[in-house]
């Protein structure tokens, strides 16, 4: 059973939408009827997704977007309202790994980098949205992580789940701000998931020199004995966007197959 209503035309945009969990959930909400518009940092990533939305009967635009950069992400934002005249759902997942290393080796510049895409952007995402959510209020799905929140491990990934953790206080800030315009805001927290994220992580040998052993039973995520999809995330972010969670916000929902209570 659809959980939209075709008729409805609801509009939503999904950052970070090219590949890994943005791909899934895009084309899962092009699927329940939503026009969709795929942003993403490789234009070639979101002109694909989004020619996949429309080849299987949706509505879908593409927008090349560094969330990092206030004035494209305005600019896209914009640009799918003027072509659909509202917006209902922002899922604001565009995110990084950046550079794993200690702390004492961690430059300025590599912090930043890692916070700009991750913090800054789910901020300017989220920032540009409100003045047309709330027309009619709306959904705002943020995509944290394990890392920072549930799970600190993640060795040399101090600007990473710093980053992360900072989302959650963010989104539960926003959750209560916005409830009188009716915008519920929620984040995921997922834990291994098959995505190439990996393409934008850059780990230093230093990382080995701070690195705790931890040992695991057999099977890290003790629900599927391996990670999870894509796919998997994407029928929670799909959940969360629908009005069948109308009274959910200012809630992290972690998604890790028991991962992270190890």
């Amino acid at each position: 059973m659809s959980i939209y209503k075709k008729e409805e035309g609801k509009v939503a945009i999904v950052t970070g939408g090219g590949s890994g969990i943005g791909r899934a959930a895009a084309l899962a909400m092009g699927k329940e009827g939503l026009k969709v518009c795929v942003m993403d940092v490789k234009e070639e990533r979101a002109e694909e997704v989004a020619g996949e939305i429309k080849d299987s009967g949706g509505e879908a635009m593409a927008a090349e977007i560094d969330v990092s950069n206030p004035h494209e992400v305005q600019r896209g934002i914009e640009q799918a309202v003027q072509k659909w005249g509202r917006l209902d759902v922002l899922f604001a997942n565009a995110g990084i790994n950046g550079t794993l290393a200690p702390i004492e080796n961690l430059s300025l510049e590599e912090w930043n980098t890692t916070i700009s895409t991750n913090l800054n952007g789910t901020f300017l995402a989220v920032k540009h949205a409100i003045p047309y959510m709330k027309k009619a209020g709306g959904s705002i799905v943020i995509t944290s992580s394990i890392n920072g929140n549930r799970k600190f491990h993640g060795f040399g990934m101090a600007a990473y789940s710093s980053s992360k953790a900072a989302q959650v206080a963010f989104m539960k800030m926003a959750a209560l701000e916005l409830a009188r315009y009716k915008i519920r805001v929620n984040a995921i927290c997922p834990g291994a998931i098959n995505t190439n994220i990996g393409e934008n992580t850059d780990a230093t040998e230093a990382v080995k020199e701070i690195t705790i052993p931890v040992n695991y039973p057999e099977g890290n995520q003790p629900l599927a004995h391996k990670p999870g999809e894509p796919e998997q995330v994407a029928d929670l972010v799909l959940f969360l966007a629908s009005e069948r969670s109308s009274h959910i916000t200012g809630t992290e929902i972690y998604i890790d197959g028991a991962e992270t209570l190890l």
